[in-house]
């Protein structure tokens, strides 16, 4: 009888053989399965996956993460074959705005300047004047004109916190991260009471009375530099909890409490050992951005890295 170890030696074994045999890299995002990071080339958040993508040598990347992850790195390297494990993975806050939704926003505020997350479609992408990330939003906004009027798209919560970092009055639109959603002020009192020592470091995508008691707000890339930094034994992290596996590998001697159990993303979760070797046997499922929409999704990117 073989058991689950063995199992997972034998696919990763696969994976490797065929990665290399194929030119390919796999990336894996801070949220995903602790055995899926612990086989990525390269671990991090979307648009810093896709820019070291873009980067290397490799003909095929397998990204693990969610589709409009893939797309970026469809923007970012038309000239690669990009790969999502599974088509299902998907992000519910992108969904919350489509081009259409977007064009008919614009129609009634003309004058504004479209904002756009970059947790978002390459087609929401493309209606946009620039994008960001959560760690760059509070420059981007910052770095327009002062009376230029502002649309931030997809996630209030995000846009609320570049808001009042800011002080620019924006338009923002309804959508949301209903795994960020999930954690609560309550979570953050009751473990905050539990380890009164401990540092609390939270997303910019959660609710505002969150970030509201956090000691810092930052995106995963600032959370995994904020844990290494930080000289407290005792971190509170209010995030998708899938960040922890790369938490405590990096800073064994610190002990990381999820803000809450919920905060799961069940999409992230999608991609699995098994996945990953399917679709690099099959070279699917491929992501490809049509070449329109690439272009104006790439030119609302560049205009962020001209910022930043």
């Amino acid at each position: 009888m073989i058991n689950d170890l063995d199992g997972d030696a034998r696919l990763i074994e696969e994976i490797q053989h065929l990665k290399k045999a194929k030119n390919a890299i796999i990336l894996a995002h801070n949220y995903q399965l602790g055995e899926i990071q612990d086989i990525a080339d390269f671990v991090g958040d979307s648009l810093e996956l896709s820019q070291k993508a873009a980067q290397t040598g490799a003909s095929v990347i397998v990204f693990c993460g969610v589709h409009f992850m893939a797309e970026t790195a469809s923007i970012l390297c038309p000239d690669k074959r990009v790969l999502l494990p599974d088509i299902h993975a998907g992000c519910p806050m992108a969904n919350m705005v489509t081009a259409e939704g977007l064009r008919g926003k614009k129609e009634e505020y003309p004058e504004a300047t479209v904002v756009c997350y970059v947790n978002s479609t390459a087609d929401v992408k493309a209606e946009s004047d620039v994008c960001c990330t959560s760690a760059n939003a509070v420059k981007i906004v910052s770095n327009l004109p002062d009376e230029q009027r502002i649309l931030f798209i997809p996630d209030q919560y995000l846009g609320y916190f570049v808001s009042n970092k800011t002080g620019r009055e924006m338009i923002l639109w309804p959508g949301f991260c209903p795994t960020h959603a999930r954690i609560r002020s309550q979570d953050i009192t009751r473990l905050k009471q539990e380890y009164p020592q401990a540092k609390i470091v939270v997303h910019p995508e959660c609710r505002p009375e969150v970030t509201a008691l956090a000691d810092d707000v930052l995106s995963t890339g600032g959370i995994c530099r904020f844990a290494r930094d930080t000289a407290a034994v005792d971190v509170i992290v209010g995030t998708e909890i899938g960040i922890l596996h790369r938490l405590r590998k990096e800073n064994p001697d610190k002990r990381f409490i999820p803000a809450s159990e919920q905060a799961v993303c069940p999409r992230m979760k999608l991609i699995t050992l098994e996945t990953v070797l399917w679709s690099l046997q099959e070279m699917a499922p491929e992501i490809k951005v049509p070449e329109e929409i690439r272009l104006r999704a790439k030119s609302a990117v560049d205009r962020m890295l001209e910022v930043v």
